[in-house]
């Protein structure tokens, strides 16, 4: 096959006292996200759909937060390994589009550096990298900013 796709979803609670990784960049906020490694949300979504277009498992196989070296990790890492993964097996990303629920913080002015990083990982342009968000209109667990959650669909190709 030329192409594959593959869609990703990933969810962290939102507690005091951690940084908020998103897409990459620390974001100020009174609240971060809580996970085995520095959960960002919007990273562990790509890497879901990246290794989902080709039937790879996804990220807590590869990456299980029952494994310490796992711990506290960067998650631009874990985008790496997934794109090292995928383009072992003869792919690579055409381009990704996701988007981020959160009520806050506003994220408009990061997307451009978010765009830089996870271009720059997964070897493509920052044009080829759509980062939108939305809220839930106060509604869930989203609305209540207990927590966030991110979305990402992710074209590969034949290198």
């Amino acid at each position: 096959m030329a192409y594959r796709i593959g869609s990703g979803v990933d969810y962290h609670q939102l507690v005091t006292g951690r940084d908020l990784w998103i897409g990459g960049v620390k974001i100020p906020h009174t609240k971060g996200a809580l996970g085995h490694s520095d959960a960002d949300v919007l990273l562990h979504a790509i890497c879901d759909a990246m290794l989902g277009a080709l039937a790879l498992g996804d990220i807590g196989f590869h990456f299980p937060d029952t494994d310490n070296s796992f711990k506290d990790i960067d998650s631009k890492i874990l985008l790496m390994r997934s794109t090292e993964l995928i383009e072992s097996k003869g792919y690579k990303v055409i381009n990704i589009d996701s988007t981020l629920c959160l009520e806050a913080p506003k994220i408009k002015s990061y997307v451009p550096q978010m765009q830089q990083t996870i271009a720059e990982i997964v070897h493509v342009t920052n044009s080829d990298v759509s980062v939108k968000a939305t809220t839930t209109e106060k509604m869930g667990f989203v609305g209540r900013e207990e927590g966030l959650k991110a979305y990402a669909t992710v074209l590969l190709g034949l290198k």
